[in-house]
């Protein structure tokens, strides 16, 4: 038997980053069902850092997470985790009730002139959009790079990756949860579950209540742009109402309907329709003509209830630690996020940066969906 103090099922940004903090105080292992870490939702991610994205929680840990992506530690990424974009909302037609909302919790923006919208996005009409916002904080997250990052930290700590190695009985006997997987049996007092999308299937596996993780597919469709030689140094762009955005990466232009469809945990595809209504959207708020669509490709994004991240121990099942439902927000939010799940892992004092913060405990604890 492979005896640790942790088990840690999933490789991707949540279970890698978590691991990274844990194996330097304990003996860790990261069981990945698949043959490579972050196959399914990490591996797809076209991540910004947005710290105006999201619920109130996870604006607070992306804002928390900022200074790790502007200034990583020494030897951590053999490149930059950041470049600056940022980032323009706009208030497409009858959109106004969003923007109220958007604008209690935004911090750091400013209201755009229409001849600062077409100046920073020349490509949007000028009969579009009746309000805008710009976020200048905002930009690209090389996700690549923070997740082999974070799994290098993890080996250097002594950590053990075991790929290919999903969970098929998970048994709780003598104080400790005992794994059986294909690429053999493993055990610790505490396993954690940061299997994303299959959450409630790995607490099945434990006979553990689930907390209703919902995966949601998100289609990207990917577009050349012609007329626009400096494209690429567009911001990021969407409507407030999230009916789509677009994102220049690559020498192309990333368009989505920020589509939320519920599906079983798979391997996520393009839906075709869904990448249609978001270029169609987009052609009804910009010039740009699209002539053909380029390589499509879906992804994964689970939500918990509330679409707030779950972490912390499961109240009925002892050294049951859920991480799951990070939504689109897992990339952004990982660097205060993992630490704080790895302190409560460790039953230890918050980081002091969270402590002091405005972040709120009780909105993450998975004793929120108790009955």
């Amino acid at each position: 038997m492979n005896d640790y103090d942790f088990l840690v099922i999933g490789a991707g940004i949540a279970g890698a980053s978590v691991a990274a903090h844990l194996a330097e105080r304990a003996r860790v292992c990261v069981l990945e069902m698949e043959d490579r870490p972050g196959y399914h939702t990490t591996g797809r991610s076209a991540s910004s850092y947005e710290p105006n994205y999201g619920p109130e929680a996870i604006q607070i840990l992306t804002r928390l997470a900022g200074p790790f992506f502007f200034n990583p530690p020494k030897d951590f990424a053999d490149g930059d985790l950041y470049q600056r974009r940022g980032s323009m909302f706009l208030e497409g037609p009858g959109q106004e009730a969003g923007t109220e909302i958007y604008l209690k919790t935004a911090k750091g923006i400013r209201e755009l002139s229409p001849v600062e919208i077409v100046k920073l996005h020349p490509a949007i009409r000028r009969d579009y959009a009746k309000r805008a916002f710009y976020d200048e904080v905002t930009g690209d997250l090389d996700v690549d790079l923070l997740h082999r990052g974070y799994l290098r930290l993890f080996k250097q700590r002594g950590g053990r990756l075991q790929l290919n190695a999903g969970v098929e009985e998970l048994t709780h006997l003598d104080g400790k949860w005992q794994a059986v997987t294909r690429a053999g049996n493993f055990s610790a007092p505490v396993v954690i579950n940061a299997a994303g999308a299959w959450g409630d299937v790995v607490a099945a596996k434990a006979g553990v209540a689930p907390i209703g993780i919902t995966p949601k597919r998100r289609s990207i469709g990917v577009i050349p742009v012609n007329g626009y030689a400096d494209f690429m140094k567009w911001p990021f762009a969407c409507d407030i109402g999230e009916t789509w955005y677009a994102k220049p990466q690559s020498g192309r232009l990333l368009v989505s309907s920020a589509d939320q469809t519920p599906v079983e945990p798979h391997d996520a595809y393009a839906d075709d329709e869904a990448v249609a209504t978001g270029i169609a959207n987009m052609m009804e708020a910009t010039t740009i003509e699209v002539t053909r669509i380029e390589p499509k490709w879906g992804g994964l994004r689970t939500f918990s209830k509330d679409k707030v991240p779950v972490a912390g121990f499961d109240v009925n099942a002892r050294g049951f630690f859920w991480l799951v439902g990070q939504g689109g927000y897992g990339i952004q939010s990982s660097p205060a996020l993992s630490r704080l799940a790895a302190a409560l892992a460790m039953r230890a004092a918050l980081p002091d940066d969270i402590a002091a913060s405005e972040f709120k405990l009780e909105t993450i604890l998975p004793s929120r969906f108790a009955s």
